[in-house]
């Protein structure tokens, strides 16, 4: 498939924004995210079915053109077949009408990209660790997401208001300004939308191709060297001789404390167990509400952190430098890991390099 190219002078940004649905909707949303994990599984499956067959027909003996076909992975052979057995299949017969086809069609796309990938990899074509085959997602580990590119998507013109392809209108968390006064200037035009599931909210994600221009940094013609460390998060030091640090914020370390109090009241309350099949309680339910609500707050605190730090830097500096760590060997030292997650060596680096290419030096 075409890969996407936004026009000269426009960039494609994501503009996210938290939501605030009402009881039927937040149904809606979690059965739209469940039939893309549906379509996802079906697609895994009716590729995959092609591989055991034929590996069942050659220990019988059977070779060349008489073993079984491949099933191609590609998304409009994925759409082709699934249309035609959404009809009959027992698994979507009864329900498929109820979504929109968004939501399929985001579970075939990110089966497409995940067979793409292992044939990559396994062929030597892909960077990175070598990927395995895709597997099912559970239900219960399933990460909550769907991604529209049809039918009607907009901010509405009050500010308050999204409107998604079945979804009808949802109101925001937040005002929506940043994007409705771009799309009415007609700097930014909406691609594509994704609503997913984290940190207990639900969030849509609007892709927009965005008029851009060169922004102009305060010191264009200094660099500085970022050293990334434990103890201090980052040791700055740029070209005219000044060095600044910027101490290590330790959230995740100051609410230890809260956080084994709210555990030790969810191990005393009775939770799942798959092997007996036993259910939680509602106590149990609530209490681990209160845990995650710990983890969302520390890691909220922590993304707002690194952006304010990123920003600024990127602000500032016409040339930034940062040191190229093994993040994930160094997650293997037990007695560093919790400190080095809290820091999250990975994500400034990633913020860096997009925040700087945003941003360019006056000649």
């Amino acid at each position: 498939m075409k890969k996407f190219r936004p026009q000269p002078g426009f960039v494609v940004q994501a503009y996210r924004f938290a939501l605030d649905p009402d009881a039927a909707q937040e149904r809606a949303l979690r059965s739209h995210c469940g039939a893309a994990r549906a379509a996802y599984n079906w697609a895994v499956g009716w590729v995959e079915a092609s591989w055991w067959q034929r590996r069942a027909e050659e220990s019988y003996g059977i070779t060349g053109e008489q073993l079984t076909s491949w099933r191609p992975w590609s998304l409009p052979a994925l759409r082709k077949a699934f249309n035609e057995g959404k009809h009959t299949d027992l698994r979507f017969a009864s329900w498929w009408e109820e979504n929109s086809k968004e939501a399929y069609s985001t579970g075939l796309a990110n089966a497409s990209a995940a067979f793409d990938n292992y044939a990559k990899s396994k062929n030597g074509k892909r960077k990175g660790a070598r990927m395995g085959a895709p597997r099912f997602k559970s239900k219960r580990k399933a990460r909550l997401s769907c991604r529209f590119t049809t039918g009607t998507i907009r901010v509405d013109t009050d500010g308050r208001h999204v409107t998604l392809p079945r979804l009808g209108t949802l109101r925001t968390h937040e005002p929506t300004v940043k994007l409705l006064d771009r799309v009415r200037a007609g700097t930014a035009r909406i691609l594509s939308a994704t609503v997913r599931h984290e940190r207990g909210r639900w969030f849509v994600s609007f892709q927009a191709q965005v008029k851009r221009g060169l922004v102009r940094v305060t010191r264009p013609d200094a660099a500085v060297g970022i050293d990334l460390g434990v103890k201090t998060l980052a040791v700055m030091a740029d070209s005219t001789g000044e060095i600044r640090t910027v101490p290590h914020p330790g959230h995740y370390d100051g609410a230890l404390g809260q956080l084994r109090r709210v555990s030790r009241v969810v191990s005393r309350r009775q939770g799942p167990d798959r092997r007996t099949g036993q259910q939680p309680s509602k106590r149990w339910e609530k209490a681990n509400a209160q845990r995650n609500k710990v983890h969302h707050r520390v890691a909220n605190l922590r993304e707002d952190a690194l952006h304010k730090l990123t920003t600024a830097v990127a602000a500032e500096y016409g040339t930034v430098v940062v040191e190229d760590l093994n993040v994930a060997g160094m997650l293997r030292n037990r007695r560093l890991a919790r400190r080095i997650a809290d820091a999250g060596f990975g994500e400034i680096r990633r913020q860096l390099s997009c925040k700087t290419r945003q941003r360019h030096a006056p000649a």
